[in-house]
C-alpha cells in the first residue's frame, strides 16, 4: 500500500465524516426496522447491545477510509465476521465493508490492494457461507450470496476508479513532457539561430575591417604622394563599408517581422565581386571556378561564401599581399573548395608563414561540420596557408567528429 503523503483538505475529511455518520445511521435503523418487521433469533441488545457496538464501529470508520484505508478494511471485515458470526440480524450492515472495499482498491497501489481484498472477500465469503448453513428460510441464504457479490462489485468499482486516475495521471505527465520537450527544442532553435546570426555579423565584420584596415594604411602612406590612388582607395573604403552594413542588414533582419524586405544571404554568385575586393585590399587573385550542373542549395552556396570570404580575410589579415588561388570545384555530390595563399613575402622574394589566424578556422570548420561536410586548414611546404573544405550538396546535419 502506497502511504498517503499530505495531509487530507478539510473538505475530503468533512465529506468523509458526514458518510460515516449517514452509514452509522443506515446500518442501525435499517436493521432495526427490519428485526421490528421480521423477528431476530438473536437481537442487537444481546452480549451487551455487542450487535449495536459492531454496527457504530463499522460505521465511524469510514470517516478515516481514505487515510487509512487498510486498517479501515481490516475493522470493518472483523466486524463484519462477529457480527454474522454470532448470529446476529441480517441488515444492512454490510455498507460500510462495501465503502471500505471501494476505497481500499481505489486509494491503493494497484497489485497490492487487490491481493488484500481479494483475500479478505474470500475470507468473509468463507465465514459468511459456514454460518449460515443452517439458516432458516432457506431462501434467506440469498443475502449471503448478495454480499458475496457486492463485495466483489466494490472492489471492482474501486479498481476501474483507479484505474481511471492513473490513466488521467499518465496522460498529464505525458502532455507536461511533451510541452518541455516543445520549449527545450524552441530554445535550442534560437540558440542556434543566435549562433548562426553571431557567425555571419563576425564574417561580414572581419573581412571589411580588414580591407578597411588595409585600404586606410594605403591612403595614409600615398595621400600627399598620389592623390588619386589615395580617392580610390577611400572610395573602396566606403564600397566596402557601405556592403557591410547591407550584409549585418540582412543578417539581423531575423529579428524583425517578414515585411521589412530582409535581402538575401550571400552565395557563389558573389565570389566575382569577393575576389575583386580582394585584389583591391593588395591581393594577387586567381579564380578557378566550374559551374555547377545544377543550382546549389542556398545552405550550401552560403556556407561557400562565409569559407572563401573568411579564408581571404585571413590573408589580407596575417599575411598581406600575397597571391592567393581559389578553386570551387562543383561534384555531382560535393562542392569542394581550396584556398591557397604563398605567404608573406620577404625582401629577397621568399616566403615565411602566417601568423595565427585566430577564431575564423573554428567558425569555418564549425560551418563545415553543421552541413556534415569536411574541411582542412594548415601550412604548405612552401610557407604558405592552405583551406581546403567539402560540403555535400545534400546536407546531412552535423557531422559527428571521429575519435582520436
Amino acid at each position: 500500500m502506497e502511504r498517503r503523503t499530505g495531509t487530507f483538505s478539510l473538505r475530503a475529511a468533512t465529506h468523509d465524516t458526514l458518510l460515516a455518520l449517514l452509514v452509522t445511521v443506515m446500518q442501525v435503523q435499517g436493521t432495526v426496522a427490519r428485526v421490528a418487521a421480521e423477528g431476530a433469533t438473536r437481537p442487537l441488545a444481546d452480549l451487551g447491545d455487542l450487535g449495536y457496538a459492531l454496527l457504530v464501529v463499522s460505521g465511524l470508520a469510514v470517516a478515516v477510509r481514505r487515510r487509512r484505508p487498510v486498517p479501515v478494511f481490516a475493522v470493518t471485515a472483523l466486524a463484519s465476521l462477529a457480527y454474522y458470526g454470532l448470529g446476529f440480524p441480517d441488515g444492512p450492515g454490510w455498507l460500510a465493508l462495501f465503502v471500505s472495499l471501494y476505497t481500499l482498491v481505489a486509494y491503493g497501489d494497484g497489485r497490492r490492494s487487490l491481493v488484500i481484498a481479494g483475500a479478505g472477500i474470500s475470507v468473509l465469503a468463507a465465514v459468511w457461507l459456514y454460518t449460515a448453513a443452517d439458516i432458516e428460510p432457506r431462501a434467506a441464504i440469498g443475502w449471503v450470496f448478495f454480499r458475496v457479490g457486492a463485495s466483489v462489485m466494490s472492489a471492482a468499482l474501486g479498481e476501474s476508479v483507479r484505474s481511471r486516475r492513473v490513466i488521467a495521471a499518465d496522460a498529464e505527465k505525458r502532455a507536461e513532457l511533451a510541452e518541455r520537450t516543445r520549449e527545450e527544442e524552441a530554445r535550442a532553435r534560437v540558440d542556434a539561430e543566435r549562433l548562426r546570426i553571431a557567425r555571419e555579423v563576425h564574417d561580414t565584420v572581419a573581412h571589411a575591417v580588414a580591407i578597411i584596415n588595409v585600404q586606410s594604411g594605403v591612403t595614409a602612406h600615398v595621400l600627399d604622394k598620389r592623390p588619386e590612388q589615395a580617392r580610390e582607395a577611400l572610395r573602396t573604403i566606403e564600397q566596402t563599408s557601405s556592403r557591410a552594413l547591407r550584409e549585418m542588414r540582412a543578417v539581423l533582419g531575423v529579428l524583425r517581422d517578414d515585411g521589412d524586405g530582409r535581402a538575401p544571404h550571400p552565395g557563389l554568385d558573389q565570389i566575382a565581386e569577393l575576389t575583386a575586393k580582394a585584389r583591391e585590399a593588395g591581393l594577387d587573385v586567381t579564380l578557378e571556378a566550374s559551374p555547377p550542373a545544377a543550382p546549389l542549395p542556398s545552405a550550401v552556396g552560403n556556407a561557400a561564401y562565409r569559407i572563401l570570404q573568411e579564408s581571404v580575410t585571413n590573408v589580407i589579415r596575417h599575411v598581406g599581399p600575397t597571391r592567393v588561388t581559389v578553386a570551387l570545384t562543383p561534384g555531382t555530390d560535393a562542392l569542394e573548395i581550396r584556398v591557397t595563399d604563398e605567404g608573406r613575402r620577404t625582401a629577397n622574394g621568399g616566403a615565411t608563414a602566417p601568423g595565427d589566424p585566430g577564431h575564423g578556422i573554428l567558425g569555418m570548420r564549425e560551418r563545415c561540420r553543421l552541413l556534415g561536410g569536411e574541411f582542412d586548414a594548415g601550412p604548405t611546404p612552401g610557407g604558405g596557408f592552405e583551406v581546403t573544405a567539402r560540403l555535400p550538396l545534400a546536407p546531412t546535419g552535423p557531422r559527428r567528429e571521429a575519435a582520436p
